[in-house]
């Protein structure tokens, strides 16, 4: 593609390879092209690898046995296809000059490893456990300190600003956090930023289809978001941070979206196969980075709503039971509470969705409301 560009001064119908727009709509095409042509083989080569999916015990989820204990054995590990659908379309559509489309392509690998150590713990080693939390969350704040390592080295780059925005807000609420004890309180930032991205889409990640939906949601509103920022006619009318080259992730957005629905035609309920931590963890840290690149990190929290909700039930739960000795919910996370009370499965993931297209539409609505 980049060479292509490079050869529109010769001929004219080959500038459309300049334009992040069509570039990311090709890389979304190819993405899910590359899911669902691969998705079988993936698929078999996960189970002939005996890669299947542990279920807790009837004690463990009690009700929920009934539903999930048939899905015992289903391969996991299927985030592998997401990543390797979203790293190739990224490396033959986006452009290699580009820094931060390199830094997004590191995260979605090194916490898709992270993810892949996790699930083959579990799976191949029989350890319920997998990597230790304490190991993963480690692991995840070297990358934030990585991050921050690029974005200071590189301060000269007006891609790489550590200015801090709030939605509704015109002017940085924080300007350049790197400057702060150097780069301390964008180290904490950026982490509970990845922290909590990745764990939220693995908390969401329990039903057939919900995690990938919700992705697809997510990154369609972060794609919008990313050319929004990059185009300094828009950036000026909407009163939004103006960050140079963060186009190119429009194109990694627009990837990662098309890589989603490929990978839901095989997670689908019922599901051929899981992302598991793999692909989980990936995506959330994947996502982080590229609304910190565009500096809407904040907007993670409305546009990843369902995300966030999965989180809050979550950590609401735990807090209740030792401060009370009483739950909140029926069961956390949020969508197993409705299932309890009686939901079907696909009725929760698909109003779920729903929920996840309203929050994605919220989110971009702000960026008219400052």
């Amino acid at each position: 593609m980049f060479y292509l560009s490079k050869l529109s001064q010769h001929f004219g119908p080959l500038r459309v390879f300049e334009y992040s727009t069509f570039r990311g709509i090709a890389a979304a095409f190819t993405a899910f092209l590359l899911s669902v042509l691969f998705g079988k083989l993936v698929i078999r080569k996960l189970i002939s690898l005996k890669f299947g999916q542990p279920v807790r015990t009837r004690e463990e989820v009690n009700q929920l046995y009934e539903t999930h204990g048939r899905k015992k054995g289903t391969p996991t590990m299927g985030g592998v296809l997401i990543i390797g659908s979203v790293v190739v379309s990224a490396l033959l559509w986006a452009r290699p000059t580009n820094p931060s489309v390199w830094l997004a392509l590191f995260t979605i690998i090194y916490l898709g490893a992270l993810g892949f150590a996790d699930d083959y713990q579990k799976v191949a080693k029989k350890n319920s456990k997998g990597v230790s939390s304490r190991a993963k969350l480690a692991a995840q704040f070297v990358l934030a300190g990585i991050v921050v390592a690029v974005f200071l080295s590189n301060q000269r780059n007006a891609m790489f600003s550590t200015d801090l925005y709030v939605p509704f807000l015109k002017k940085a609420l924080i300007p350049n956090m790197g400057l702060y004890a150097f780069g301390l309180l964008a180290f904490l930032f950026y982490g509970f930023v990845i922290v909590g991205c990745s764990n939220a889409v693995n908390l969401t990640d329990g039903l057939d289809g919900l995690a990938a939906g919700c992705t697809v949601t997510v990154a369609g509103a972060y794609a919008v978001l990313t050319f929004a920022a990059s185009n300094p006619l828009v950036t000026r009318y909407l009163d939004i941070p103006f960050t140079p080259g963060s186009g190119e992730l429009t194109v990694l957005c627009s990837a990662l979206a098309g890589a989603g629905l490929g990978f839901l035609w095989f997670n689908a309920h019922p599901a051929q196969v899981f992302m598991g931590d793999t692909g989980s963890l990936a995506i959330g840290g994947f996502i982080a980075i590229i609304a910190i690149c565009c500096k809407q990190e904040l907007l993670l929290v409305i546009v990843g709503g369902v995300f966030v909700m999965e989180a809050a039930s979550v950590i609401i739960q735990v807090a209740s039971f030792k401060l009370t000795g009483k739950r909140v919910f029926a069961m956390s996370p949020l969508h197993h509470h409705f299932e309890l009370i009686g939901w079907k499965e696909t009725t929760v993931v698909v109003r779920f969705w729903i929920i996840s297209i309203i929050f994605a539409i919220v989110g971009l609505a702000t960026l008219k409301l400052r």
